[in-house]
């Protein structure tokens, strides 16, 4: 369900998504799809004997949201690059908006490839996570 491309310049906002509040069911569910089996992300007493004040989720979590958000508003057929960078854990209870604004457009041959900036901001106004990505728009027959 990616949005209409023809319009983008650099500057044009996506859409924000928010996604929670998160579970700890989330974060077991993630914990098996993924094979992340480390407890810190579903087991409370290991993660607060490790200092933690509870589980807490996987920051591929918090990247597969961001990719979700990101593929919904380009389309993931046209995705190129896509990076992040974890900034702050994300707890139970914990609702993440995501952002994204295109800083970057370059023809090709095949069309433009448009660079968006990307972020995943918790309730508090931390940023769990931010990144950019490439996707390639073709051009319109």
């Amino acid at each position: 369900m990616s949005a209409p491309t023809a319009d983008l310049e650099v500057g044009t906002p996506a859409e924000p998504r928010t996604f929670g509040p998160l579970t700890r069911q989330m974060f077991v569910r993630y914990s098996g799809a993924s094979g992340d089996l480390n407890p810190m992300h579903y087991d409370d007493t290991m993660a607060r004997a490790a200092g933690n004040p509870s589980v807490f989720s996987q920051g591929m979590h918090q990247s597969a949201l961001l990719a979700t958000f990101a593929t919904d508003w380009l389309g993931a057929e046209n995705v190129r690059r896509f990076g992040v960078r974890f900034r702050e854990q994300v707890w139970p209870d914990d609702v993440l908006t995501c952002t994204g604004e295109v800083t970057g457009i370059q023809p090709t041959d095949e069309g433009r490839v448009v660079t968006v900036a990307l972020t995943c901001t918790r309730q508090t106004g931390g940023v769990a996570i931010s990144g950019s990505a490439d996707f390639l728009i073709p051009t319109l027959q």
